[in-house]
């Protein structure tokens, strides 16, 4: 039998890869900005190899776009993506929350209400990074307890994508004023009481208005 040996470099490049995305989630580098492999290289103390792997992964996950002989860049949404990832949102969060109550709903009380235990005071200090991780493990509680890891997977392809806008556009103004907060505190209400009908419309107003959000600012970036 072949050794198993664990691959160091991969192992190095999935930590790579992981400070890189967090990194990108909570705007260190903002929507559309260059990403230096040199500089990357020269602040983890590595080779160019294993961030050029990470890019790799970022890539795949929607975070990055490589232009080859050019560079790599923090996505930008363009107003169609947008669009369609509400919609993708939409269809999806709605139908995790009832299959989460069915299969585990108190673990997913326990976690949405640790979410919004986070919120409370990151409104109170106008965090807006704290403010955004705990508004994405709100929503990825949904999918944590859902039971169906196809549904999870399905998530994941976007999730990253959603908590970098999130925490780069709307939490910025979801920490200003309550209504984001509040929203929040009526969707974990309607879960505990399985009223389903009532969770999915507020979901949908939720989401499409964090879509309107991103296409604002998507506007006001092109004018600058």
């Amino acid at each position: 039998m072949r050794s198993l040996k664990l691959d160091t470099p991969k192992s190095l490049s999935q930590r790579v890869m992981q400070r890189l995305r967090q990194a990108i989630i909570d705007g260190e580098f903002a929507l559309g900005a260059a990403i230096s492999e040199e500089m990357v290289a020269n602040s983890f103390g590595v080779s160019r190899t294993p961030v050029r792997e990470a890019m790799g992964q970022l890539q795949a996950q929607g975070l990055v776009v490589i232009r080859p002989q050019v560079g790599s860049f923090v996505f930008t949404p363009s107003a169609d993506d947008i669009n369609s990832l509400c919609t993708f949102r939409i269809a999806l969060e709605p139908k995790a929350a009832e299959l989460a109550f069915r299969h585990d709903r108190d673990g997913t009380l326990a976690t949405m209400s640790a979410a919004i235990a986070a919120m409370e005071p990151a409104v109170a200090a106008k965090y807006n990074i704290a403010y955004g991780r705990a508004d994405t493990a709100f929503h990825e509680a949904l999918f944590a307890h859902c039971g169906n890891r196809y549904l999870a997977e399905s998530y994941q392809l976007v999730s990253g994508r959603v908590a970098a806008l999130r925490t780069n556009l709307t939490s910025p103004i979801d920490v200003r004023t309550r209504t984001s907060f509040d929203e929040h505190r009526k969707l974990l209400d309607l879960f505990a009481r399985g009223d389903f009908v009532a969770f999915g419309e507020l979901m949908t107003t939720h989401i499409t208005n964090s879509g309107i959000v991103y296409a604002k600012a998507l506007k006001v970036d092109e004018r600058v």
